[in-house]
């Protein structure tokens, strides 16, 4: 039986859960439906001082719930269109995630490439974007815990350091030179 993961788990600093998140099962009851997949992809932000996280700029509405306790979403749109899952982390009044770019689908797939509108299980979850729309995850999820019945996250082994690789943060034009170098990114290669 599986481990469904706990508002704990998340309670350390984004680098490392970012990296610890990998080969976790990121789960979405929808319609009936149990949804998801394995996390192949993530990154981590790291509060005021990282200028390619949204707290860079301080507490605002949007990122309110980064400023809170770890374990819940925070979700928001780009570009008016796209959704983006991110997690809390770390300690309350410090403000960090770790978005979830990519899944492999696991569970679920027909419904996933429906509500994709009909695209190849290759290109079902291979980003950010993509990922929240073969879920159906918008914002109604931002600030809810990551051990709800309709989202969650389950455990899994712990991977191999030879299966994964580490690099810069992808579309972060804005940041500091330094913060866009920064190998935040985690990818968890086949298996």
């Amino acid at each position: 039986m599986s481990h469904v993961l706990t508002r704990e788990f998340f309670a350390r600093d984004a680098v490392t859960l970012a990296r610890d998140m990998l080969g976790k099962k990121l789960l979405r009851r929808h319609q009936g439906q149990v949804l998801g997949g394995i996390i192949v992809e993530t990154e981590a932000y790291l509060g005021e001082d990282d200028t390619a996280c949204h707290a860079s700029r301080g507490c605002t509405p949007r990122t309110q719930v980064m400023y809170g306790s770890a374990g819940h979403y925070y979700v928001y749109l780009i570009y008016g269109m796209y959704h983006m899952l991110n997690i809390v982390t770390g300690e309350e009044g410090h403000p960090q995630a770790v978005l979830v770019r990519a899944l492999r689908p696991v569970l679920g797939v027909e419904q996933m490439v429906a509500l994709r509108g009909g695209v190849a299980e290759k290109q079902l979850c291979n980003g950010p974007g993509k990922l929240c729309q073969a879920l159906a995850i918008d914002r109604s999820f931002n600030g809810l815990p990551v051990d709800g019945a309709d989202l969650w996250l389950e455990d899994a082994p712990p991977v191999d350091d030879a299966h994964v690789s580490a690099g810069p943060r992808v579309g972060i034009g804005y940041a500091s030179n330094k913060d866009q170098q920064r190998p935040w990114r985690f990818i968890l290669h086949q298996r």
